[in-house]
C-alpha cells in the first residue's frame, strides 16, 4: 500500500467518524412517550408534584415522604428570590425550597467580547425559565408513622434575612443562611458557603429538634432539568460544538468510575444504585453542575422522568442519604457540595474523585487527556493556546521524525518508478494477478517498501481524533484568541482562511505523492478530496484545522526534504 492510498483511507476514516457523531446525534433511538406516570415517576418530588422520595427510609423501615404542599406550616408564605454573588458566580436562590434556580458564570460570557458587543452577559447555566429549566434543588424526606414533624423539602418555603448578600472586598467566604420552623418546634436551617474564586458551593441542612417526637428521615439533593431544544436545523447542529457533546446525566462510583446516561435512555436504563464516594451530576458543553455527598456516607442514587406524558418532561437524578434521627432537644447537620461551573482539567479532581472525568472525551480519553496535559504546559509556556497547538504539532513531528521519514523516503522511491509501473500496465494488460507480481518483484528488487506510509497513518489517526475531542470539549479553549481574525479557537474560522491554506497544502502533498500502482478510480477521488476536505474544515473549530494545517505543512516540507536526498543520492550513484 502507497502513501497515496494510506491517506485516500486515512481521509475516509475521519469523514465516517464524524458522520457517525452526527447520525447518532440526529437520528439516534428516541424514547417513546409514555402513556402514564410510573409508579417511580408518580413519586418525583417535583417543582410541581411531591410524593416518595425512592430510597429515603427511616430506622423504623417507614419510608420517607414528601408531601405534596411541603409539609409545612408556612408553606403558604410568599416566596421570593434571593441572589448571592462572589468574585466568579452569582447564584439565585429560591426562598422556596431554598433551591438554586439561577446561576451565572461571571468569568464566562456567554458570547465572544466584540467591539460591537464589549460586556456580553455571563453564561447562565441554572436557570428558571421554562424552556432552559435546570435547577438544583434540595431537601428532607421525613419517615412515616412515628407522628414528628414533616421536616422541609424543596417544596417549602424558608426565610431570608436579606434578598441579596455580596461578598465582600478582602473577604473570602460568604455563608449565607435560610430558616425554616413549625409550630411542633422543628427548625431546619439550609446554609449555602461559597468562596472566594471558587465554583464550589458548601450547602448544609442543620436540623434542631425543639419538638417532643424524634424525627427520622433522610437529606436528598437532585438535579432537574428540560431536555434540549429540537428546534434548530440540521445545518445549526452540524456547525454549533456544543450539538456534538454529551447532554445527559452522569454520575461517579469508585467502583465502575465515571458512566453516563443520556436523556433518550432515561426511560429504558433508569439508573438505581447506592454508592459510597460518588457524585451525580448534569452535564452539557464546556460547564457541569454536580452534588458532591460526604464521600464516607452510602447514598441512593436515581434518575426518573418528572411530566412524562406531556410536551414538556424534566429529567431528575438525585442522591438520597442515609437515615437520620434526631430526638427531642438534639440537632444534626447534613452536608453536601454543590458543583457548577466549567469543566477545567487539573482542577476537578481536587474537588471530587472523578469529576475530571465529566469532560466527556468518550473512549478517546486515554489520548486526549495527555494531549490536553501537554497543550495546557505549552500554553503556560507561551501564553496563547494557538501557538500551544503549534507547539504539539512540532513536538510529534520530532517524536515520528524516523517512521515518517521512511515513509517519505519509500514514497520518493515509488514515484521514480512509476514510469517501469506503467510500462507494466501496458504488458500485461488486464491481468491484474500478473501485474501485482511483477510489481512485487520490482518493489523486491528496488527495495521499496509499499507498507511503509501505512504505520504513520495509524499512529496519527488517533491523535487527530483525541485532538478533536480536547479542541471540541476544553473549555480553556471556548473563546481562546489565536492571532488576527481567530478570537476563538473553539469556533470555525470566520473567513475561512486555515481551510483554503489546507487545500493548498493537501494539492502540493498530492503533487509530491507517487500514484504508482493506482487505479483510475482512486485518482479520481484523490482530485476530490481537497474539496471534501475544504467544505468539512469550513465548519470544524479552527484550533483543529491549525493543527491539521501545520501538521500538513511540516509533513509537506519533511517529504520535499527527503524526495531531494533521494533525488541527490540516485544522481550521485548515476554520475559515480
Amino acid at each position: 500500500m502507497n502513501q497515496t492510498r494510506t491517506f485516500l483511507i486515512f481521509a475516509l476514516l475521519a469523514v465516517a467518524y464524524l458522520l457517525w457523531m452526527d447520525w447518532e446525534k440526529d437520528y439516534g433511538p428516541k424514547p417513546a412517550p409514555a402513556p402514564v406516570a410510573s409508579a417511580s415517576t408518580a413519586a418525583v418530588p417535583s417543582a410541581d408534584n411531591g410524593g416518595s422520595v425512592p430510597g429515603a427510609t427511616s430506622t423504623t423501615g417507614a419510608p420517607a415522604t414528601v408531601p405534596a404542599n411541603g409539609g409545612s406550616a408556612t408553606a403558604e408564605a410568599k416566596a421570593q428570590l434571593i441572589t448571592i454573588s462572589t468574585d466568579v458566580l452569582r447564584l439565585t436562590v429560591d426562598t422556596r425550597g431554598g433551591s438554586v434556580v439561577r446561576s451565572e458564570l461571571l468569568h464566562y460570557p456567554s458570547a465572544p467580547v466584540t467591539k460591537k458587543d464589549p460586556s456580553p452577559p455571563p453564561v447562565r447555566l441554572l436557570d428558571e425559565q421554562s424552556e432552559h429549566f435546570f435547577v438544583a434543588q434540595s431537601g428532607l424526606a421525613t419517615a412515616q408513622g412515628n407522628g414528628a414533624s414533616v421536616a422541609p423539602t424543596h417544596l417549602s418555603v424558608f426565610q431570608s434575612a436579606q434578598t441579596a448578600y455580596q461578598l465582600a472586598e478582602g473577604q473570602n467566604e460568604l455563608k449565607v443562611d435560610l430558616t425554616w420552623q413549625d409550630a411542633a418546634g422543628l427548625k431546619v436551617t439550609k446554609t449555602y458557603a461559597l468562596k472566594r474564586g471558587s465554583y464550589d458551593v458548601s450547602m448544609d441542612q442543620r436540623i434542631e429538634n425543639g419538638s417532643t417526637v424524634a424525627w427520622q428521615g433522610n437529606a436528598y439533593e437532585q438535579l432537574q432539568r428540560a431536555g434540549q431544544p429540537n428546534n434548530r436545523s440540521w445545518l445549526q447542529n452540524y456547525t454549533d460544538p456544543a450539538a456534538h457533546s454529551f447532554f445527559g446525566a452522569g454520575w461517579y462510583s469508585p467502583q465502575d468510575k465515571f458512566e453516563t446516561l443520556p436523556f433518550t435512555d432515561f426511560q429504558k436504563k433508569p439508573l438505581t444504585r447506592s454508592i459510597t464516594g460518588g457524585w451525580a451530576a448534569m452535564l452539557q458543553h464546556y460547564f457541569v453542575v454536580a452534588w458532591i455527598p460526604p464521600a464516607q456516607e452510602a447514598n441512593g442514587y436515581s434518575t426518573s422522568i418528572v411530566n412524562p406524558d406531556t410536551a414538556q418532561p424534566y429529567y431528575l437524578i438525585r442522591t438520597v442519604g442515609p437515615s437520620l434521627s434526631v430526638a427531642p432537644g438534639q440537632s444534626l447537620t447534613s452536608a453536601s457540595r454543590l458543583y457548577l461551573g466549567p469543566k477545567l482539567q487539573g482542577t476537578l479532581d481536587q474537588i471530587a474523585p472523578g469529576l475530571e472525568l465529566s469532560t466527556n472525551y468518550g473512549w478517546l480519553t486515554v489520548i486526549a487527556q495527555p494531549l490536553h496535559w501537554l497543550l495546557s504546559k505549552l500554553h503556560a509556556i507561551s501564553g496563547n493556546w494557538g501557538v500551544a497547538i503549534i507547539l504539539l504539532v512540532l513536538l510529534l513531528k520530532a517524536a515520528l521524525w524516523k517512521l515518517t521519514a521512511a515513509q517519505f523516503r519509500s514514497g520518493a522511491r515509488m514515484r521514480k518508478l512509476q514510469p517501469r509501473v506503467t510500462a507494466l500496465k501496458e504488458r500485461y494488460g488486464d491481468d491484474k494477478m500478473k501485474m501485482q507480481q511483477a510489481m512485487m518483484e520490482l518493489y523486491k528488487k528496488e527495495k521499496v517498501n509499499p507498507m511503509a506510509g501505512c504505520l504513520p497513518i495509524l499512529v496519527t489517526f488517533p491523535v487527530f481524533l483525541g485532538l478533536y475531542r480536547v479542541l471540541m470539549e476544553s473549555v480553556e479553549l471556548r473563546q481562546a484568541p489565536f492571532f488576527g481574525w481567530i478570537h476563538d479557537l473553539s469556533a470555525p474560522d470566520p473567513f475561512f482562511v486555515l481551510p483554503a491554506i489546507y487545500v493548498l497544502v493537501m494539492l502540493a502533498t498530492q503533487w509530491l505523492t507517487p500514484t504508482t500502482g493506482m487505479d483510475p478510480t482512486q485518482a479520481k477521488m484523490m482530485k476530490v478530496m481537497p474539496i471534501l476536505f475544504a467544505v468539512l474544515f469550513a465548519f470544524f473549530p479552527s484550533g483543529l484545522v491549525l493543527y491539521w494545517v501545520v501538521n500538513g505543512a511540516t509533513s509537506l516540507a519533511q517529504q520535499w526534504f527527503i524526495t531531494r536526498q533521494v533525488d541527490r543520492a540516485d544522481h550521485k550513484v548515476k554520475t559515480a
